[in-house]
């Protein structure tokens, strides 16, 4: 029986070293629903102990994060000064708290299934646990991305942006999507069961129609212009600039980049907006504000096109300084961003972590957070919703503008992540804004991945990484509102509620069971 359980184990620690290959680079999606439909057949077999469902949940976890965010040793040991040690030490405390999310989820749906297991296994057809595993598994998932500012890396429904699925994200998001992609994993799971009991075999079939109807309407959501032009295309320029993160903030260095900068962008006036990566200025702007921005803007309104420039700013009646985007030429306003980046940007639970500052060395690391409330800027002549850096791994962040921008913009340096999965897992992210908002977003990036996005959320220009080069595309601005913007996750949340509280508390005979 022992080893049985420790076979389970194992199993459970490969289904979760699996799960990251259905996200970018490798976009197997297929795997995500197949993993977990895994996952929840161990924690069935071990209904009898929530604390073997726990177990099988943190390996799981493991699995998952250990090979899903791994980049983060590369960010604290290349880029952050940290040693070989500390920086293992410090990803491997890091994977091994995130993997209590996978485990609380399992623990709780033990709990269900050791309190409604004779029902369910005498119906396989039952659909309640249809709908508690994904209000469990999504609701985790959620607090993962909320604690702490939340680390929303590897969520399952980003996995889906190229499947059918994906057609639901304009109407529910990013975690109704994840819903549903579980769900699948749940049908998957009973005909699982419903197979192995040959009286039940008919079931099978019953949730195969399901899984079929719940792909196809979302295929057939994908078809759905859920917004509209707001005037005539335009053309942009992105640029990537390529500067090594060792090298950025060198003050001898600082000149070089500058001048890598300014020659990009002479090459590109003509564009009706041309966009700078997140602190593509080395510098706070008061410090090169004669010698840089002042002419640049004119220069920009005299060639007729607008600049977005991403450049530390600092506020000398509050002495805090803001990781922002300003506007330039015709263009008007400035951007601080609101959600600042744990241990990179600011220390949280400074009393308790402050240890960790003397092992990373990060230029700027204590940035204060903008206003919630902050006038979009406009470029191009149309309101931009923007965000700085991994704001577009947040729907919360990244929708705020809307719907009255007429597009996005995201600025990022993903430079701090190297040549690893990080950037495209980033990407992969964005490309879900875009879709839930029914807007191109366009990403400017240090060293890649930089790219134009289109409403539909597909890649329509992309630049190559690791090089100094900029990207052109022409872009339409749009108008309106998909349901998602609208409402955001509020429908979601309460119909999960309601479920997982008739589940908890339903104590009817044949449905419940102590």
């Amino acid at each position: 029986m022992l080893a049985g359980y420790r076979a389970q184990l194992f199993q459970a620690l490969i289904a979760g070293a699996l799960l990251p290959f259905a996200f970018a680079p490798y976009g197997q999606s297929w795997l995500a629903p197949l993993v977990l439909a895994w996952l929840f057949h161990l924690i069935w077999r071990q209904t009898p102990c929530p604390r073997r469902a726990f177990a099988l949940g943190y390996l799981f976890g493991l699995g998952q994060f250990g090979v899903g965010v791994w980049w983060v040793y590369v960010s604290m040991h290349r880029y952050s000064g940290a040693g070989v040690a500390a920086a293992g030490g410090l990803t491997v405390l890091l994977v091994a708290f995130l993997a209590l999310y996978p485990a609380v989820a399992s623990a709780f749906t033990g709990w269900l299934f050791k309190r409604n297991a004779k029902g369910w296994e005498a119906d396989p057809a039952n659909w309640r646990p249809m709908l508690v595993l994904p209000s469990i598994w999504i609701g985790v998932e959620w607090l993962r991305g909320w604690l702490l500012t939340g680390f929303p890396w590897l969520e399952v429904g980003y996995s889906q942006i190229d499947a059918p699925l994906a057609g639901f994200a304009p109407l529910v998001g990013e975690y109704g999507t994840g819903w549903l992609t579980v769900l699948t994993a749940a049908v998957l799971w009973a005909i699982w069961r419903a197979k192995a009991l040959p009286t039940q075999n008919r079931q099978a079939g019953h949730w195969v129609a399901v899984a079929v109807i719940l792909w196809l309407a979302g295929a057939g959501f994908k078809a759905v212009p859920w917004t509209q032009p707001a005037g005539d295309p335009f053309r942009v320029a992105l640029l990537q600039g390529d500067i090594s993160q060792d090298l950025k903030w060198r003050p001898e260095t600082r000149r070089r980049i500058l001048a890598a900068y300014l020659d990009m962008t002479r090459r590109n006036w003509g564009a009706d907006l041309i966009v700078w990566p997140e602190t593509a200025v080395p510098a706070f702007y008061h410090q090169v504000r004669e010698g840089l921005f002042l002419p640049l803007e004119r220069e920009a309104a005299a060639r007729g096109s607008d600049l977005l420039v991403g450049v530390p700013m600092l506020e000398s009646a509050t002495d805090r300084y803001y990781n922002a985007l300003i506007g330039l030429g015709e263009a008007s306003g400035r951007y601080y961003k609101r959600h600042l980046v744990p241990f990179g940007e600011f220390l949280p639970l400074r009393s308790l972590l402050g240890f960790i500052l003397e092992v990373l060395q990060i230029p700027l690391s204590d940035f204060s957070a903008g206003d919630d409330d902050q006038a979009l800027i406009v470029a191009a002549g149309f309101p931009v919703a923007a965000t700085i850096c991994y704001e577009d791994a947040f729907a919360r962040d990244a929708l705020v503008g809307l719907p009255e921008a007429a597009y996005m913009v995201n600025v990022s340096n993903d430079a701090w992540f190297g040549d690893t999965i990080a950037p495209h897992q980033h990407l992969q992210m964005a490309r879900m804004r875009a879709l839930e908002g029914g807007r191109y977003l366009l990403r400017a990036t240090n060293t890649g991945i930089t790219a134009v996005i289109d409403s539909r959320g597909k890649v329509k220009a992309q630049a190559a990484s690791f090089v100094r080069t900029s990207l052109t595309e022409t872009i339409v601005p749009l108008a309106g509102a998909t349901p998602y913007v609208i409402w955001g996750d509020w429908p979601l949340w309460l119909g999960m509620l309601g479920i997982l509280g008739w589940v908890v508390f339903d104590r009817k005979k044949g449905n419940a069971t102590e």
